[in-house]
């Protein structure tokens, strides 16, 4: 056996290793009290906070090693004090959320006296692929630590480090609270192999979920041999229809596009009311040049504004992840409708009028996982939702739709109490 077979045939029996450990983790995980899971989440923020200069080290390593980034790219892998907090805090918040598991979702009796209930269960365990961003690592633990399942991370290679960090204090978390630390594993190589490996656990892997850029959500929809949770790219759209108040369609533009450019919740596409364009647009997309954003827009918007760059088919499309926005004029509601339904991703879409009608109108016509009225497409988080965190935004007609917190990470079984009951 060659030297490369040798090694892949011992990736792979170190692959099938971490799926039999979180097997087993899961298994305790199901039956875990809620206040033992609670304390896990705690005790795992404190050592986020404990060991926060050990995580920025190895960060910043990460980034000396990726070399030369795009500033959107940089932005998603960078950690910094506020970041670093910003993850104790999310683990603290998903403690404090109601545990899913025992839920009962419905109960009815029959009438021959059988008594059924239908009651939220853990998954079992469960896989996330992402990229870039290593807070991801805390937040999907997180969540499958609330929700009673076993988690098996596959991070980015750039963020390998830190994912590295910030998974050692997980799984110290969940070591001091007396339960399984196998609960969170991380997969340990940076070859892209391995992910090709866990796609194949089937049996040890219940459903996978990927969270990254397209060429990584279409590898996994192709390869998994499990059900997967599918996490789309973010094209989405603010409109600004004919009785938008200015001032505040200015303030949720630059929000939605220019907060972080780099999330999937940032806005890549503006769409404008043609009634409205000349008077509303130029202070919008001044404020956006200035602000370091580049525009690709239609005829009608370089008529308004020569600077913009002419906009080609496939814009409309492209989810940027940069200070780059594509930029439209529409002959009202319907013609707006029907850009987003036929360019955009089902991710997240907001209108901005002062018009309940056709806000009402939009928000059921538009097809996609978040809609929003009069509010910035950045709000597109599980966090924001009071989820705490989230996985990813599930962009698919099959439910879990939109923001997966740890209510979405279970299942469901019947119960059913009989007193002798046979079936004639």
């Amino acid at each position: 056996m060659s030297v490369a077979e040798t090694t892949t045939a011992t990736m792979a029996a170190d692959m099938h290793a971490l799926g039999v450990r979180a097997r087993h983790a899961a298994a305790s995980m199901a039956l875990a009290d809620p206040a033992r899971k609670s304390e896990a989440l705690q005790l795992a923020a404190a050592a986020i906070r404990a060991d926060r200069a050990a995580i920025l080290a190895a960060n910043q390593r990460d980034l000396a090693e990726a070399g030369a980034l795009s500033g959107a790219m940089r932005d998603r892998l960078l950690l910094n004090d506020g970041r670093s907090e910003a993850m104790a805090k999310g683990l603290e918040e998903v403690a404090a959320l109601p545990d899913p598991v025992g839920t009962q979702l419905a109960r009815w009796t029959r009438p021959n006296g059988l008594d059924i209930a239908r009651v939220r269960i853990p998954i079992g365990v469960i896989g996330i692929i992402y990229e870039s961003r290593p807070n991801v690592t805390a937040d999907a633990a997180g969540l499958c630590l609330r929700s009673g399942n076993a988690a098996i991370l596959r991070g980015g290679s750039e963020s390998f480090h830190s994912s590295h960090a910030i998974a050692a204090c997980l799984r110290r978390g969940i070591r001091e609270a007396g339960l399984p630390e196998d609960a969170v594993q991380l997969v340990p190589s940076r070859d892209r192999e391995a992910v090709g490996m866990m796609l194949r656990l089937n049996g040890l892997i219940d459903v996978v979920v990927p969270r990254g850029g397209k060429g990584l959500i279409e590898r996994v929809q192709r390869e998994a041999s499990m059900p997967v949770i599918a996490h789309l790219e973010g094209n989405c759209h603010v409109y600004i229809h004919a009785e938008a108040d200015p001032d505040e369609a200015k303030k949720i533009v630059i929000n939605a596009k220019m907060r972080r450019t780099g999330v999937c919740g940032a806005a890549e596409t503006l769409l404008i009311d043609h009634a409205v364009a000349g008077q509303h647009l130029p202070a919008i997309l001044a404020e956006l040049h200035g602000a370091g954003c580049e525009i690709r827009g239609d005829e009608a918007v370089r008529a308004l504004d020569p600077a913009a760059h002419i906009a080609t088919e496939q814009d409309w499309f492209t989810e940027f992840l940069d200070a780059i926005l594509a930029v439209r004029v529409v002959d009202g509601l319907e013609a707006a409708v029907a850009h987003i339904n036929h360019y955009g991703s089902h991710h997240t879409d907001a209108i901005v009028t002062e018009n309940a009608e056709v806000a009402e109108t939009f928000l059921r016509r538009v097809d996609s996982a978040i809609v929003l009225w009069n509010a910035s497409t950045q709000f597109a988080d599980g966090g924001e939702f009071g989820m705490g965190a989230e996985i990813g935004i599930g962009t698919g007609r099959l439910p879990p739709r939109g923001p997966v917190g740890a209510e979405q990470l279970t299942s469901y079984k019947y119960v059913v109490r009989g007193n002798g009951q046979v079936r004639p």
